[in-house]
């Protein structure tokens, strides 16, 4: 598998990562789990964020992937791209925990523009 392909696998785990964070107190409740996660606050709600942000971007990225290796992008650049995508959601999740909000709307940035740079780096 290509590293593009890892990093599409890497970002469907990431959420729930942040899933974790977000449950991780002895209050949680399993029983009414999307009750619970409305009531957060804090570092743990800025968690749930991360996480149902992370759902949202996860598709666009693994199509944007799919689609670089289907129009011949160059292998090396499709993984850069990757990388530079999995490392942007990093820092932005360390910035939205830290409640960093320009920061945090800066790698959400670079992230999206890795997303459509895949899609225009494929065409001929």
């Amino acid at each position: 598998m290509t590293i593009g392909y890892w990093s599409v696998l890497a970002m469907i785990i990431f959420p729930y990562i942040f899933t974790a964070i977000a449950k991780s107190n002895k209050n949680f409740n399993n029983h009414e789990p999307r009750e619970y996660l409305s009531k957060l606050e804090g570092w743990r709600k800025r968690a749930h964020f991360v996480q149902l942000n992370s759902f949202e971007i996860a598709p666009a990225f693994g199509i944007a992937v799919i689609i670089a290796h289907l129009t011949h992008t160059v292998q090396p650049t499709i993984d850069k791209i990757a990388i530079v995508f999995v490392v942007s959601r990093i820092i932005y999740a360390i910035c939205y925990l830290n409640d960093l909000a320009l920061l945090r709307t800066l790698f959400w940035t670079i992230g999206f523009a890795c997303v459509i740079s895949l899609f225009c780096f494929g065409v001929h």
